[in-house]
């Protein structure tokens, strides 16, 4: 995987979970990522040039929701904007794999300023990832 220039600073993200063996079967396997070092408690994950670091980590906070043009999007997330045709060959990778979604692959804000496709699902551990896409970059902070 291509790293991003140096132009464009890439960001480091720690999240618990409660199962290694599970994070290294969604991360790898079903999400398709490289993955880097690891030990015992952790396995650093090749997020598109980013890394994710899955961390071993007993009991979880409870989860909670924002309305965003009608649907409830779990709070905290973190995702990925992806090019439109990426942004679909993941959601089919996914529903291949029999991922369930928190909200179903769709066009938010169609005809709209911010139009985008997004997509939100869980972790095996309960961590919220959005991945999205716009069709025209100049969108992603449209107000």
């Amino acid at each position: 995987m291509t790293l991003p220039g140096p132009s464009i600073p890439r960001f480091h993200l720690a999240i618990p979970v409660d199962d290694l063996a599970a994070a290294r079967h969604f991360y790898g396997e079903v999400l398709g990522l490289a993955q880097g070092r690891s030990a015992d408690t952790w396995v650093d994950w090749n997020l598109h040039g980013h890394q994710l670091v899955t961390h071993l980590v007993t009991g979880r906070a409870e989860r909670a929701a924002n309305p965003v043009d009608g649907r409830d999007v779990p709070v905290p997330h973190f995702g990925l904007l992806l090019q439109v045709a990426q942004f679909h060959q993941l959601a089919d990778r996914l529903r291949a794999a029999g991922t369930g979604f928190v909200i179903e692959p769709y066009l938010r804000f169609a005809g709209q300023a911010g139009e985008q496709w997004t997509m939100f699902l869980l972790d095996p551990a309960g961590n919220a990832l959005e991945f999205k896409a716009f069709a025209d970059d100049s969108q992603i902070f449209a107000v």
